[in-house]
């Protein structure tokens, strides 16, 4: 399609385009050129329903890909072409409300980005890290994405030092974020990519404490993947980087007690559970108590089970117990699906150990096939299944056949 360059001096089509009015540019458009929406969608690669939802307002918020393919196809000529600070924003999984919300704010800014985006943007990486222990990997993961091609279009625009700063800080924290959900898919190569990242940026602007989290996540990589000793390195490393009130102390110490857990260290474990305890005891309850970054004193019950579980201390049973009880007791699945999928796993490894073989294969087939045990904990339940094999367990072949299930899924 060729686009007549008088068409463009049009005061419709320019007033459309300074105010990043899409469905308004298809229509003006699709008016002085006579094309129809399927002629213009095949020239944006954009089907026609799509083209008539853009056009309607059904669809108010359309993405960055979707814009830059419209301006493109239509041959729109660069100078009168929105700056991506001005550019439609879709959240996939989100709240198209959010989006226009990051919009406004960046075009009133006094800069490119302004102070109003960036509590914006702030904010919706601390609804993310809520929304990690309840949203599905996959879901959260793409919701990610969006944010930081955002954040990475942002850092070309005009900025103050301060605001710089900032988009540096929030850019780190969604690259951290992203890291653990490719942790959770066992995706290493791009776990690795974004841990660089948010390394790096914790480094450009002196931030400790994410730096002490990329240590910690490094750490549960090397766990998940049996290096208990280089587990236990960076766990330490991560405390002697993090803030002492921080989260991630608190983190990276309990991370060194599951990793000496698994080296079978009794009296480190125990000594390391202290420590935890007096951390923990320290703290309030934070305000977002699902945020995974903000330590809630209620997950040392869940830490103190798995850890207690993986040494082969009768004690877990307990604590395993009062955890299922706990996030059971409002619905089904509780609150934390995840959080309980694993408490069942631990207390199935204990009841096994103790001889509770019935109860031990409920609770470990209630996890499995619950849906919420994540590919980075499948190790986790393939150890469950190998200590079924070894006592004999009469449902065996149904555990076997749910993991293996799971792990297709």
């Amino acid at each position: 399609m060729t686009s007549d360059a008088d068409l463009w001096q049009r005061s419709e089509l320019v007033a459309a385009l300074s105010a990043g009015d899409y469905g308004a540019v298809l229509r003006a458009y699709r008016k002085w050129t006579g094309v129809s929406q399927t002629t213009a969608g095949i020239a944006c690669n954009l089907g026609q329903p799509e083209v008539s939802a853009i056009e309607s307002g059904r669809r108010q918020v359309i993405s960055i890909e979707v814009a830059r393919r419209i301006l493109e196809g239509l041959q729109v000529p660069e100078h009168l072409r929105p700056t991506m600070a001005t550019a439609a924003l879709a959240i996939p999984g989100g709240d198209p409300d959010e989006a226009q919300a990051l919009e406004l704010a960046a075009r009133v800014g006094a800069t490119d980005v302004g102070s109003a985006t960036l509590d914006l943007l702030e904010g919706a990486f601390d609804d993310l890290a809520c929304a990690y222990s309840t949203t599905s990997p996959k879901v959260l993961l793409e919701r990610l994405r969006t944010h930081l091609m955002y954040v990475s279009r942002l850092l070309d625009g005009h900025m103050t030092l301060a605001e710089h700063r900032r988009l540096l800080v929030v850019g780190g924290w969604l690259s951290l974020l992203a890291a653990t959900v490719h942790v959770d898919l066992q995706q290493d190569g791009a776990a690795r990519a974004r841990l660089r990242n948010a390394d790096a940026l914790a480094g450009e602007v002196g931030h400790a404490e994410i730096g002490a989290w990329v240590l910690e996540t490094r750490a549960w990589r090397a766990l998940t993947e049996g290096d208990h000793q280089r587990a236990v390195e960076l766990s330490q490393a991560a405390q002697h980087v993090a803030p002492k009130a921080s989260s991630a102390r608190v983190q990276a110490t309990a991370q060194q007690g599951r990793a000496l857990a698994r080296l079978g260290d009794a009296d480190g474990v125990h000594k390391v559970m202290d420590r935890v305890d007096a951390l923990v005891a320290a703290r309030p309850v934070p305000e977002r108590q699902a945020h995974h970054y903000q330590y809630d004193p209620s997950k040392f019950t869940a830490y103190a089970g798995t850890t207690l579980a993986w040494l082969g201390d009768p004690m877990a049973e307990k604590y395993t117990r009062d955890l299922i009880r706990q996030l059971s007791q409002r619905e089904a699945d509780g609150p934390w699906p995840r959080r309980l999928a694993s408490a069942r796993l631990d207390l199935s490894l204990t009841l096994l150990k103790s001889g509770q073989l019935d109860e031990a294969a409920d609770a470990a087939a209630k996890a499995i096939v619950s849906g919420h045990v994540a590919p980075s904990n499948y190790w986790r339940a393939a150890e469950v299944v190998r200590a079924a094999e070894s006592r004999g367990l009469p449902e065996l072949q149904t555990l076997r056949d749910a993991y293996a299930t799971m792990r297709k899924a």
